[in-house]
């Protein structure tokens, strides 16, 4: 993408996107145009279980990022925002000093820890329909507090990642968001810290757990050290962000209560926009607060891209594309779980990805992978609308798996439904489109910084064409013990 740096009229809103492998800064204004933009690359340990991050490195890859975003700017910056990865905690002491090791999202040394996490809150997770993962910075917390990093006498400060970086640039601790709190254990419901729960295990007397607001609460203002670090203007709102998921959805453009945004990379996620939270009973789909008071549900599949590159490290995918067009339906059946155990539209971690039948060929391979893919996607809004929500076409498709026409095409007639693609999409423009919009822009005034690239409805040839398979896939899920017997009645029915 290249920015546009030349001259505009209106304001410019940065975000900033606080990744695993960088930080990304985008501003971007209200016609969604990009300004400037700037990244840097970031580093971490992994050891088996265990990822961790400095968040010193955080500060100097967003100071570097921001600074190259908004060098050559023609009007100042409006408003700011960042986003994290959900589940990325740390602990600090009172001025916002790292008194602990950043533990990242997918550090998985906490199990135990879920588990107790889980048993201790059953009833408040039961009613918010939740469940407690490893990856939930709750585990982590109760996992830093066993290691020692929580000293009798001290009460460190509980700081998600996106909390560390705001807090430098307004020049203190800051209140964090709702997005980030979700899996820190937060009410969303009853808006507070379940004080009961944390009590029970022990944390309320060892943490001080931060103050929470909606995303797109103004926090403060840019400060003198964190203008002078990142090239903003001194006095420039920062506004409350998110989690980088949730962030990605706002830069689809799904904002309305029916709207569905399926990201498909390496996994396939999917989230919308409901009017009340929706009531998972098996956990697998939380629920987080929009800026608007909507509610943002969504869940993560483990099927995705990541089987193609899997099985065809290296191929030419579009004439692959080409060639799986006349394979419509495949000769085979595909499950494409990315990796063992699956956590939507049900969760069963012993899951494992299945072939029913022989290939033909490589040919037949590669569609039944593409086709499955779209089947797992049409089985997830399948499950939302059992759990009650409304599904309004077209579906928004994000993630690196729109480069492929032909696969966009085919997520079309398999879903039975419109998708449209966004002319550019990911994390820092939408928590540009939150700056806007916690510095008081309405959702029609940024509605033009999501621009539409493309939208593909089914053809009226392929109507039904992929219902044998679908049918098919529920069948050989429920066989196996993973999909319940309720959601697959309702999917054969209504799916």
């Amino acid at each position: 993408m290249v920015a546009d740096t030349g001259a505009g009229d209106g304001p410019v809103w940065l975000g900033v996107d606080l990744g695993t492998q960088g930080v990304r800064a985008l501003a971007v204004d209200t016609a969604g145009r990009v300004r400037g933009e700037g990244a840097a690359p970031l580093t971490g340990v992994r050891d088996g279980a265990r990822h961790e991050q400095l968040p010193a490195d955080w500060w100097a890859a967003a100071r570097t990022a921001v600074r190259t975003a908004v060098r050559d700017l023609p009007v100042p910056v409006a408003a700011v925002a960042v986003c994290g990865t959900s589940g990325t905690v740390l602990l600090t002491d009172g001025d916002g000093e790292p008194v602990s090791a950043a533990l990242m999202y997918d550090d998985g040394r906490a199990a135990a820890q879920a588990r107790r996490a889980q048993e201790t809150g059953a009833e408040l997770w039961r009613a918010l329909g939740q469940r407690v993962q490893p990856s939930w910075a709750l585990a982590k917390l109760l996992w830093l507090v066993e290691e020692g990093a929580s000293p009798a006498g001290r009460r460190p400060r509980v700081c998600h990642q996106a909390d560390f970086v705001t807090a430098r640039l307004v020049g203190g601790p800051v209140a964090t968001d709702a997005g980030h709190a979700l899996k820190t254990g937060y009410d969303t419901r009853g808006r507070a810290w379940p004080v009961d729960v944390l009590e029970r295990l022990g944390l309320a007397e060892r943490l001080e757990f931060p103050e929470v607001v909606l995303p797109g609460t103004v926090l403060g203002a840019v400060g003198a050290e964190g203008a002078e670090a990142t090239g903003l203007a001194e006095g420039t709102p920062v506004v409350a962000g998110t989690t980088d998921g949730c962030a990605a959805q706002l830069a689809s453009g799904a904002w309305e209560v029916g709207r569905w945004n399926s990201v498909l990379g390496t996994t396939l996620v999917l989230k919308g926009v409901t009017a009340e939270p929706l009531y998972d009973p098996t956990g697998v789909l939380y629920n987080h607060l929009s800026p608007d008071g909507t509610w943002l549900p969504g869940g993560a599949s483990s099927v995705g891209a990541g089987a193609l590159s899997a099985a065809f490290p290296g191929a030419d995918l579009p004439a692959l594309d080409r060639a799986a067009a006349d394979r419509e339906p495949a000769g085979v059946l595909s499950y494409p779980l990315v990796s063992r155990g699956e956590r939507f539209p049900f969760l069963a971690p012993d899951a494992e990805a299945f072939t029913l039948g022989t290939p033909a060929d490589d040919t037949d391979r590669y569609a039944a992978l593409l086709q499955g893919v779209a089947l797992a996607e049409r089985l997830c809004l399948a499950y939302v609308r059992q759990l009650g929500a409304r599904v309004d076409a077209p579906v928004v498709l994000t993630g690196g798996a729109t480069r492929s026409a032909y696969w966009n095409q085919l997520r079309a007639d398999v879903l039975g439904r419109p998708v449209m693609v966004p002319e550019q999409a990911g994390s820092a423009l939408g928590v540009a489109v939150l700056a806007a919009r916690g510095a008081g822009r309405t959702r029609d005034e940024v509605r033009g910084m999501v621009r539409r690239a493309a939208e593909f409805a089914p053809r009226g040839a392929a109507e039904g064409r992929f219902d044998g398979a679908f049918a098919a896939l529920v069948d050989a899920l429920e066989e196996r013990g993973w999909l319940p017997a309720e959601t697959a009645r309702y999917a054969r029915n209504e799916g």
